[in-house]
């Protein structure tokens, strides 16, 4: 093989895994450790490791990539002017090669999910394969029409909450026991925080989403209520997990979410009144720490939403983590 040629070939693998979007595989990590932790029931052995080992496979690189690629392959148009750069629209993949992309994806997650289901077994195998079955439904229709459900924010929030923050705690805690009525919660939690983040992560195509009649809520009521309702969504979220924690019996858990809470709410007031300007502190964070894991941004409102998840994620994760873990150290051994 000429060295061309190889090169050639090179470049196209790696176009084929930029088009799953590797930086957006991580965002389901958290809730399937929590799935996991809050389970109890996960031994150090072999086999409880690679059945551990395929679940992140199949929520990452396959079901989150297969909705990644779907995305770019129906969204085609919009990318031409929000991320020309992407495999397709810079003609690094044709239309064909993106549709084999995402069908040999689909085919693998199916028959990785299968075999982990007959593993497990009984209803709890029915409850696996039903989540992620769910799951790789939700993120086709998400971008491929007729339904196309990322072009109403009514529909893609709450889409995304399902698929990226409830039924990913729900597989993981059945990969390794009964549903836990406290993993409900969890998951119910993390619905409504990928929900509120969406809304603001739209701000980086508000200008091509107007233009192809996307319905994101910044086009619809503009930057600053979508804001103002995101911040609503998530200090509620953090004001029912202080209260769950106290319920559950995790006194020092509330108080720590409450200080996660107030620490929030410091940080959105600035941003809320001076998206450009405020929090400008951590800037640097964005653009030399994780500007590679959470991307980069000119548009100020999304930048100024890059720096608040900085602060948010760490918090609400460190939160349900350690939620999670008191959880299953309840159910250890049972």
């Amino acid at each position: 093989m000429s060295s061309t040629v190889r090169s050639g070939f090179i470049e196209k693998i790696k176009a084929h895994v930029e088009l799953l979007d590797p930086v957006t595989w991580i965002s389901v990590f958290p809730c399937l450790a929590g799935g996991v932790m809050a389970s109890g029931a996960m031994q150090p052995n072999v086999h409880d490791y690679l059945m551990l080992f395929a679940l992140f496979i199949l929520y990452g690189p396959l079901g989150t990539g297969f909705s990644q690629s779907v995305n770019d392959y129906y969204d085609l148009e919009l990318d031409r002017v929000n991320e020309p750069s992407r495999p397709i629209p810079s003609g690094r993949l044709s239309e064909k090669e993106a549709l084999w992309n995402w069908s040999v994806v689909l085919v693998v997650a199916v028959m990785l999910s299968t075999w982990l289901s007959i593993d497990i077994g009984g209803q709890r195998g029915m409850v696996f394969a039903g989540t992620l079955l769910t799951g790789l439904f939700v993120g086709y229709i998400y971008s491929a029409p007729p339904l196309k459900l990322k072009k109403n924010i009514f529909l893609s929030a709450p889409a995304v909450g399902l698929s990226y923050g409830f039924i990913t705690y729900l597989s993981a805690n059945a990969l390794f026991s009964e549903i836990r009525p406290e993993v409900i919660a969890l998951a119910g939690l993390n619905f409504f925080m990928a929900m509120a983040l969406i809304m603001m992560n739209d701000f980086k195509s508000k200008e091509g989403d107007a233009k192809g009649g996307m319905k994101s809520l910044a086009v619809m009521i503009g930057s600053k209520n979508t804001f103002l309702v995101a911040f609503i969504i998530i200090d509620l979220v953090f004001a029912s997990f202080a209260i769950l924690a106290w319920s559950w019996g995790f006194h020092v858990l509330m108080y720590f979410t409450l200080a996660s809470l107030a620490v929030n709410i410091f940080i959105q007031v600035p941003i809320y009144s001076d998206p450009k300007n405020s929090v400008s502190f951590m800037q640097n964070a964005v653009d030399d720490g994780f500007g590679n894991a959470i991307g980069k941004s000119d548009v100020h409102e999304h930048n100024a939403f890059l720096r608040f998840i900085l602060v948010n994620n760490l918090l609400f994760l460190t939160n349900q983590l350690v939620a999670a873990g008191l959880i299953g150290m309840k159910y250890l051994g049972q």
